[in-house]
């Protein structure tokens, strides 16, 4: 059984994304534990992380979501853990996922200090758990070469099993390989893979979205899975936002109150991925009867509409469980961009 830990130079550098497409492009059973959760969610009296839960759905694993993470909090973690018994337990939890299974991935913190005084950063945690360390970095090029040059120069390796870096959300990949890896392998360290940025994973989903706003879905609820191109707050008449080139684009989703039902009926007209509604106001009972008709999901919530859209502008465009499309993308890029081989062997 090979353990593999994956951390990040930096938030949102794409550790979970990857992790699908890796334990996918395996092809054989994998499980999943993170130590130190930071994505908490509250559900049925159970706190549990979002990225365990997808990764229970997503590869159908036994063990529970919370099971998969210590804790989330720094000062409880260390009033219930000293060192010796968090390297039991750790050892624990390692033993329960990979019951079965080929290879586990543990995912680290969000990024290379994260939980280092508790002793849950990634370093620690390939060290505690015998397991090969594979980092995610990414952004400008300037950015990745210098976080790579700061760890290798301050960050203490010695002892890990380091087996390289990955670079994601590249956007000009012969471009980057040709100019940039020579600075990055003169530092010493591994190139696993170089993975290019697909505008596509970066799209939210009208359900995440209805998930994450804790929307009640009142139409349409087969559109759920509709990726938004465009986000449209309207607030103008609605001839002015006919002539709003993002009204016409495919789509879109349209933040308005329920009570603008020309606008409403417009978006649905006009093939929205999805409406939301401020304000807790619901449309005529005819516009919800044309949105079911036509796919297209209402979301009512009590929010302003100003508020509403900043609510969303916060939200990441998270993987979820049904979304088939981005995690059969992930895998190719893998297949096609990282040696597995050099990961695994």
């Amino acid at each position: 059984m090979k353990t593999i830990v994956v951390g990040s130079t930096h938030k949102s550098a794409g550790k979970t994304s990857l992790i699908v497409g890796m334990a996918r492009a395996v092809g054989k059973p994998s499980g999943y534990m993170k130590p130190l959760g930071d994505r908490l969610l509250y559900r049925k009296k159970r706190l549990w992380d979002y990225d365990a839960a997808l990764m229970t759905n997503v590869f159908e694993l036994e063990g529970k979501p919370e099971d998969m993470t210590l804790g989330f909090e720094h000062a409880k973690l260390k009033y219930m853990y000293d060192a010796q018994s968090m390297k039991v337990k750790l050892g624990e939890m390692l033993a329960a996922a990979a019951e079965g299974k080929e290879t586990v991935f543990v995912e680290g913190g969000e990024t290379l200090s994260y939980g280092a005084s508790i002793n849950l950063d990634s370093m620690a945690l390939a060290a505690q758990l015998s397991a090969r360390l594979v980092l995610v970095v990414g952004g400008s090029e300037s950015m990745i070469l210098d976080q790579l040059a700061f760890a290798m120069r301050y960050v203490d390796i010695k002892g890990v099993d380091f087996a390289g870096v990955i670079i994601n959300k590249v956007r000009n990949l012969e471009e980057y390989k040709s100019t940039h890896l020579a600075d990055i392998t003169a530092l010493g360290v591994k190139v696993l893979g170089v993975v290019p940025f697909e505008a596509e994973l970066t799209k939210l989903s009208v359900g995440h979205l209805a998930e994450r706003l804790l929307a009640k879905v009142i139409a349409g609820e087969e559109g759920l899975n509709h990726k938004v191109n465009a986000i449209m707050v309207g607030a103008m008449s609605t001839n002015a936002a006919l002539q709003n080139p993002l009204f016409k684009k495919e789509g879109k989703l349209v933040i308005t109150g329920g009570d603008r039902s020309d606008l409403v009926l417009a978006a649905v007209e006009s093939n929205s991925a999805g409406i939301i509604l401020t304000n807790n106001v619901l449309p005529s009972a005819n516009i919800i009867s044309k949105a079911s008709d036509r796919n297209i999901p209402l979301l009512l919530v009590p929010f302003d509409t100003y508020h509403t859209a900043s609510q969303i502008e916060s939200i990441d465009p998270l993987l979820v469980k049904d979304d088939v499309g981005k995690m059969d993308m992930l895998t190719q890029l893998v297949r096609t961009n990282v040696s597995l081989t050099d990961i695994l062997s």
